[in-house]
């Protein structure tokens, strides 16, 4: 069959499966565009109101199916207004395909008009990236694309196509990529180091599983809850990791980092062997590293080599897929309850539930505060929805008080923290998980760094949930600025429009909420809404979030206010 190789760029993606794209068309990408035309029924194209938001959409997508999420845009500016969202998908191991067109191969490096080299921009912040010059190289390599972005450790992936590759033909033929030379996506699973971890755990008085990600991603949430039910490990999680185990599981324990819960990261100094499962020990779950878990034996469980020993030194390392690693540990270690361990756990628990939990939750406070918002929509959710948040304040209460069922629930931007990334993150999962009620959480800072996608909700009636919990302020920066810079509260105070009257303006039905007996009312109404709703909720200006560990500081120096 021989086609122009745009056409070859929509047969391709319709060969991986793919049903739907996120972009934003332009001079370089426009013969692909006119093929997407062609293709309408079968290749469902959403235009988006900034490149930046078609990332985080696509993002969402993965985050919420499991599958990669994919990106169209043209050369130049809106190349360039990928790389955020490319980034944020690097660092946080989301598989995407992003497509960008190019100007033609006679004008490469001569800058023509909406000319940039967008694979020396990208190449730190995707897992691979190629220009294509010639129509005959694009079956292969966008093949390569695919298999590259979802196998192992997923991640990003950007494809340049050059207009007069877009153009030109080729004899057409696909067939998909199931391996590449020197590239090993897996590790092979050693025995000999499931035995020494399992020896390790079996030994083990105190315990304790931090999962990640790595769970989700491998799908090997079944395999944790084996694991921790049959040695009685309380388990706790990073932000990526929740919902890889319900929250209301008796085994869990909650989240450690900056603002987890108080008990799992005292007890990090305190247990004797530290079990990571698909984690990377990133800076905010494990504080100052010269103090962080030294008197424990460290057991890693990695699909990355690169990620081993990087941060913290491993006594033993299981390299492989988490799924066949844990399952082939199951039946190696012994069944335990650890109840002593666990009671120190509960302990904890109370500590921070009287001096924390309570306070943020006191239905008598002056203020709605944000924890109660949470626990609000946790009352009409019943633990179901998908809840994507933004970054700051509200992003650390949402982690903190959200009640999951269900694994891929929570989808945020852990690694990157980029503000901005909820509302199209939140399109892009519902889209691809219509089925369940997805809601974002943002704040009145973030919301308005990507405001303009109201417009893709507009156009697409696509029924997300959205909830701006306005404080009017940054809030997490004024929270440091108040603790650490003796309020000196420099251009975080924002003055805000009037965010009912834009959603309006969108025909988003819209709802305010300032006093506490109108909070359960609204969010109720706002969860039965059949179509897109926005609710705004004025809380607390400066309610902080705790317990808070600072900057430098040891795990055991967790503040609880």
């Amino acid at each position: 069959m021989r086609i122009s190789g745009a056409e070859a760029v929509i047969r391709c993606l319709l060969e991986e499966g793919v049903n739907l794209v996120y972009g934003y068309p332009g001079g370089a990408i426009m013969p692909v565009y006119d093929e997407l035309y062609k293709f309408r029924e079968e290749l469902h194209h959403v235009l988006v109101r900034h490149e930046q938001g078609a990332t985080h959409a696509a993002q969402g997508f993965a985050r919420a199916t499991g599958k990669v999420g994919v990106a169209i845009a043209t050369s130049g500016p809106g190349a360039t207004n990928l790389v955020t969202g490319i980034a944020d998908a690097q660092i946080d191991s989301t598989p995407l395909v992003c497509i960008t067109g190019q100007v033609g191969k006679h004008l490469l490096g001569s800058d023509a008009f909406q000319e940039t080299d967008i694979i020396s921009i990208s190449t730190p912040v995707t897992k691979w990236n190629y220009q294509i010059t010639e129509a005959h190289e694009i079956p292969e390599v966008i093949a390569k694309a695919f298999y590259i972005a979802k196998s192992g450790r997923p991640g990003p992936v950007l494809i340049d196509i050059t207009k007069n590759a877009q153009f030109d033909e080729l004899d057409f033929s696909y067939k998909k990529c199931t391996g590449i030379r020197s590239y090993i996506p897996k590790p092979t699973l050693k025995i000999e180091q499931v035995k020494a971890a399992a020896a390790i755990i079996n030994g083990a008085k105190k315990p304790m599983i931090v999962f990640g990600q790595g769970i989700i991603l491998g799908e090997a949430e079944a395999e944790l809850k084996a694991i921790i039910e049959k040695t009685g490990i309380p388990a706790a999680w990073t932000i990526l990791g929740l919902s890889a185990l319900p929250t209301d599981h008796p085994l869990n324990v909650g989240m450690v980092g900056m603002h987890g819960n108080y008990a799992p990261n005292v007890l990090t100094n305190e247990c004797d062997v530290l079990i990571a499962l698909g984690m990377r020990f990133d800076d905010r779950v494990t504080g100052n590293l010269d103090t962080y878990a030294k008197q424990a034996k460290i057991i890693h469980f990695e699909i990355d080599p690169a990620e081993v020993d990087k941060n913290v030194k491993t006594d033993v390392a299981v390299l492989g897929d988490v799924k066949e690693t844990l399952a082939a540990l199951l039946p190696l270690v012994d069944s335990k309850t650890h109840e002593s361990w666990h009671n120190e756990f509960k302990e904890k628990y109370e500590i921070e539930l009287d001096a924390v939990i309570s306070e943020e939750l006191k239905p008598n406070k002056e203020g709605i505060s944000m924890g109660e918002a949470i626990e609000m929509i946790n009352k009409h959710s019943k633990g179901d929805a998908i809840m994507v948040s933004d970054v700051g304040q509200h992003q650390m209460f949402t982690c903190r008080y959200s009640k999951f069922n269900l694994t891929k629930s929570n989808i945020t931007s852990g690694g990157l923290g980029t503000m901005g990334f909820a509302l199209p993150a939140a399109i892009g999962a519902k889209m691809g998980r219509p089925d369940r009620e997805v809601v974002a959480i943002i704040g009145d800072g973030g919301f308005q760094m990507t405001i303009q996608e109201l417009g893709t909700i507009f156009q697409t009636q696509v029924p997300v949930k959205i909830v701006v919990l306005n404080n009017e302020f940054l809030g997490m920066v004024r929270q440091w600025q108040q603790l650490f810079f003796d309020k000196r509260y420099a251009s975080t105070e924002m003055i805000n429009p009037n965010f009912i009257a834009i959603a309006e303006g969108y025909y988003i039905k819209a709802k305010k909420v300032t006093k506490r007996e109108d909070l359960d009312a609204a969010v109720a109404e706002m969860m039965a809404s059949k179509e897109s709703y926005f609710l705004e909720v004025l809380v607390e200006k400066e309610n902080n979030v705790f317990p808070m560990i600072p900057t430098g500081a040891s795990v055991s120096d967790i503040r609880l206010s």
